[in-house]
């Protein structure tokens, strides 16, 4: 049984340079709104609240649904999948799983629909409240990924892209039949991967939000609009309506911009959510795609202008940095399975309930012979890394581990792609700490201290330029043992659709209590 203290999620402050409060309201800041692992969001309004979803691929529990009041300050309320019923990830890796979510809000109900890639296709999900309960999986007949819904006079559509084409039929939102013909609507600009459809009305016009180019460098946001739902649709002479793989945005940290959803707030002021990755050490990211917002107005032609046309203005490398977040830590609170465990916290695919227990003031991993690369369901729970500049630390008690067994922190992007600190118990019994990667086809361990007492504190410790591994008999008396170079654990160098997650994991035979677990930003 698992306890861990739910984090009061705090995101990074724009109070002094969110869009909300520029003079001219037009100009979007290089900073995520939601940073780390959150790509592809979808937004939408009830009232004056707004929610947010994003995608989880291989992850469990899976798209995390956040709250806000005002755009600026977000606030995660839950998982909308949050059972192995509604997300069977078997075999799932970092390119399969959960696709781009849509959030919608018809008639009083919320409704979630997606794409589980390896996992049965298109399906959606629908709640009374954002928090949930969600209801079981209501799987749907056309395919492709990224699936939207469109409500208007007691019908619901639905949009996603097969054969790369936008395409659309009218479903039964309540069974999810499909009851018309799945048509072609429009297949873009020309750019490749055309993806995450979304249908708007205004002013008489139907608008399709679409992306193209990829969730790469080229990505971009390109818009069309037709008098009818079922086109044909013109496309805006001025597509793409925002991207950074233009000449303006060449020197930004921010790139791979694209996926969005439009909302109006409760003033009448449009804006726009979509994802974005920030480079570290030349033209790596690392953290994964990001959650970002700017500003749109609509011209006189009735085409948005996204951002006044321009990129996001730069605040320069790490401006995310600077905000504090809270500590995680894992409590001496008795609590049953995983109902009181933090939103924030993930495993790989469906975890293993037995391998979690809640032991006094510890959280016990019972080990398995799964590691990490094999991707089998490993024990293994963790968080988003979201500052480039941050700590992660964990305290463990090693002494139950079995010979040719270890316990201890990973940095994780991909199965063939993390890092991890650890303690390792050798085949005679004896104690030690060392370090190891595994990038695609090479493995190393490293940096091997031997150790008298098997319970240690062992910290990641990352900046912009390296992860240094770190041990010690506490905070304070921590001492290196190893660097790597984050680029090294980037999309262009291990791949994946995710971003670095951070936790505790153990392998092999035997147990592990971990009996704190901090992230400090530094």
């Amino acid at each position: 049984m698992i306890n861990l203290k739910h984090i009061a999620f705090t995101l990074v402050s724009f109070l002094l340079c969110h869009p909300l409060l520029l003079a001219d309201n037009r100009i979007g800041i290089a900073s995520p709104v939601i940073p780390g692992f959150h790509p592809d969001p979808s937004v939408c309004r009830v009232g004056n609240d707004y929610y947010l979803v994003n995608s989880t691929f291989q992850y469990f529990p899976g798209v995390p649904i956040f709250k806000s009041s005002d755009m600026k300050h977000w606030r995660q309320i839950g998982n909308v999948l949050d059972r192995a019923s509604q997300l069977p990830l078997a075999n799932a890796s970092s390119w399969t799983g959960i696709y781009a979510p849509t959030i919608r809000h018809h008639d009083g109900r919320f409704y979630m629909i997606t794409t589980n890639v390896g996992g049965g296709g298109n399906f959606m999900v629908t709640a009374e409240k954002p928090e949930g309960p969600w209801s079981e999986p209501i799987w749907l007949s056309q395919q492709g990924i990224d699936p939207s819904l469109y409500f208007e006079d007691g019908k619901c559509y639905m949009v996603s892209n097969p054969d790369n084409t936008i395409m659309l039929c009218e479903i039964d939102a309540s069974t999810g039949r499909q009851l018309s013909e799945s048509r072609p609507i429009w297949r873009g600009t020309g750019g490749r991967y055309p993806e995450g459809p979304h249908i708007y009305k205004k002013g008489g016009y139907y608008y399709l939000l679409i992306s193209e180019g990829g969730t790469e460098i080229a990505h971009k946001l390109t818009i069309a609009r037709s008098r009818s739902i079922y086109g044909p649709y013109e496309s805006n002479p001025d597509n793409p309506i925002f991207t950074h793989c233009r000449m303006a945005a060449q020197s930004s940290q921010v790139q791979g911009t694209g996926h969005g959803d439009l909302v109006e707030d409760a003033d009448g002021q449009w804006w726009m959510v979509f994802l974005g990755f920030r480079f570290y050490n030349g033209s790596y990211h690392h953290l994964g795609r990001e959650t970002f917002m700017a500003p749109v107005v609509w011209s006189d032609g009735g085409w948005p202008v996204v951002n006044g046309g321009q990129p996001l203005a730069d605040v320069g490398v790490n401006s995310a940095d600077a905000a504090s977040y809270p500590s995680a830590e894992i409590l001496n609170t008795a609590a049953n399975g995983f109902a009181l465990m933090g939103h924030e916290w993930l495993f790989i695919q469906n975890p293993d309930s037995s391998k979690y227990e809640h032991r006094g003031s510890a959280l016990r991993l019972h080990a398995t012979e799964s590691t990490l690369t094999d991707n089998r369901r490993p024990t293994f729970v963790g968080r988003r890394q979201q500052h480039a500049s941050m700590t992660a630390t964990a305290t463990v008690d090693a002494s139950l581990l079995q010979p040719g067994s270890e316990a201890g922190i990973a940095a994780y992007k991909i199965n063939d792609g993390h890092c991890e600190v650890m303690v390792g118990r050798d085949d005679s019994g004896k104690y030690y700490v060392a370090t190891r990667y595994r990038l695609k086809s090479l493995e190393k361990t490293s940096g091997k201290q031997w150790i008298d007492n098997p319970k240690v504190t062992l910290a990641i410790k990352s900046t912009p330029d390296k992860y240094e591994f770190l041990y010690g008999n506490g905070k304070e008396s921590l001492k290196s043992i190893g660097t790597i170079e984050p680029q090294l654990m980037s999309t262009e160098v291990v791949g994946g659709f995710t971003g670095v997650i951070l936790g505790i994991y153990a392998q092999g035979q035997g147990s592990a209590d971990f009996g704190r677990f901090d992230y400090n930003v530094n």
